[in-house]
């Protein structure tokens, strides 16, 4: 294909180990979407542990959500942006958000979790994920919470080879975490700083000649010498550790059990390595490596609700595939039910089902709540269906259509948003 013309991608990844605290009440600046940046950012993958699990009465409905994943869908959905996948085990959640307009290059959709930690009984340690095509390339967000104190490394390192063994997917392509062409491994992976005594530590970091410290943090060290850490990537940390602060403030720990700081908060990459050997006809695979650039990396000060801090870090890379399965043509308003007429166009080796439908969303409400849908009759071969005027909402709003498609039990094709005005007759 016409590589050059393949758009690059943002992804922001944030891990936050929240000590069981209520959220903030702004989370803007950790979203990074007050900085302009937002339109460039497609995709975001929120991490969180220690997420308290008690039932709360105060949520707007009766599902099993908790106050950060409503947080986080509340700010998200004016920024146009929709919650894809959640996975939860005990205070470990993952949350993965897009723009709802890439919801047609978002296909196979798959969660998985593994308890680790006092023998994997309580699930108070462990790793969740999901996993998913994005823009053709099958990527897996990795969130952990791997166990506390400076002697448990190698410990850590068990848990993090567990997970990975234990973690399965369905489906013909990436059945294993690092099967996935790209591979985001974050969380609380609590690795602390070998050998230096605290004061060197908070003077290295007062100094701020963070690198000094660098050779001693036990990730690093493992990075040269595990086998099951071998391609993950890391940016460079030039921001001061984020563990261990009293609550409330920017100071470390000034309790009895003085912890040294610590990078405990992690954000790594890997990208999968080329096939060995040719492809076919002899020829070497045309398809180049995924490239991934990584633009910030960065930890958050201003929030001091939780002992750590959290740590956001924003990827750019390019999409393979830039065509959806199904294109939806609409005029721009329907302020009359004449108008309510929906054209389509498949593309080659669509899949297409009797059981599809065309489903009209309202825009910015939450989870984009489906407003109606049509199913079109099997026999009927035509491209066009129309939404009959008891189906159109009343009044005015900003509505998005989606075709739903069976076979990949996905949405394959949506609109820009247009203007519904019945209100008007």
């Amino acid at each position: 294909g016409d590589t050059l013309s393949h758009s690059l991608r943002h992804i922001t990844v944030i891990t936050w180990n929240v000590g069981t605290a209520m959220p903030p009440n702004d989370v803007t600046s950790l979203l990074h979407l007050n900085t302009g940046e937002t339109n460039d950012v497609d995709m975001i993958a929120i991490g969180l542990q220690e997420v308290n699990s008690k039932i709360n009465k105060r949520l707007k409905d009766a599902l099993f959500t908790d106050q950060w994943s409503e947080l986080f869908m509340d700010v998200l959905s004016p920024f146009h942006f929709i919650l894809v996948s959640t996975v939860r085990m005990q205070g470990v959640i993952l949350l993965v958000f897009a723009k709802y307009y890439h919801l047609p290059f978002l296909q196979d959709i798959q969660t998985d979790c593994t308890r680790t930690g006092l023998g994997g009984y309580w699930g108070n340690k462990g790793g969740v994920s999901v996993r998913l095509s994005i823009f053709g390339h099958m990527v897996c967000f990795l969130n952990c919470h791997l166990p506390a104190h400076l002697e448990k490394a190698e410990q850590r390192k068990e848990d993090f080879a567990t997970i990975l063994h234990m973690q399965q997917f369905e489906g013909p392509v990436a059945n294993g975490i690092l099967d996935h062409d790209l591979v985001f491994w974050f969380g609380d992976l609590n690795f602390r700083i070998e050998s230096l005594d605290i004061c060197f530590v908070k003077y290295a970091i007062d100094s701020n000649v963070l690198s000094q410290l660098w050779e001693k943090d036990q990730l690093n060290i493992a990075k040269s010498t595990w086998p099951v850490l071998r391609g993950f990537q890391e940016g460079p940390l030039n921001f001061p550790p984020t563990f261990k602060f009293d609550v409330g403030t920017n100071k470390y720990d000034s309790s009895a059990k003085k912890r040294k700081p610590a990078w405990t908060d992690r954000i790594l990459w890997k990208i999968k390595p080329p096939s060995k050997g040719l492809g076919t006809g002899g020829h070497r695979p045309s398809q180049g490596v995924l490239s991934v650039s990584q633009l910030c990396y960065c930890s958050h000060m201003e929030y001091t609700i939780s002992d750590h801090k959290p740590v956001a870090a924003i990827f750019a890379f390019a999409s393979k595939v830039d065509k959806p399965l199904v294109e939806i043509y609409v005029a721009d308003e329907w302020s009359r039910p004449e108008q309510a007429v929906v054209r389509y166009k498949m593309a080659v080796g669509f899949h297409r089902s009797s059981w599809d439908w065309i489903g009209l969303y309202r825009v910015g409400v939450g989870e984009g709540a489906l407003l109606c849908q049509t199913q079109y009759p099997s026999g009927v071969s035509g491209l066009q269906v129309m939404f009959s005027e008891e189906a159109l909402p009343k009044g005015n709003g900003e509505y998005i259509l989606g075709y739903y498609s069976n076979t990949s039990n996905s949405i394959a094709g949506v609109t820009e948003p247009f203007q519904v005005s019945t209100s008007k007759r």
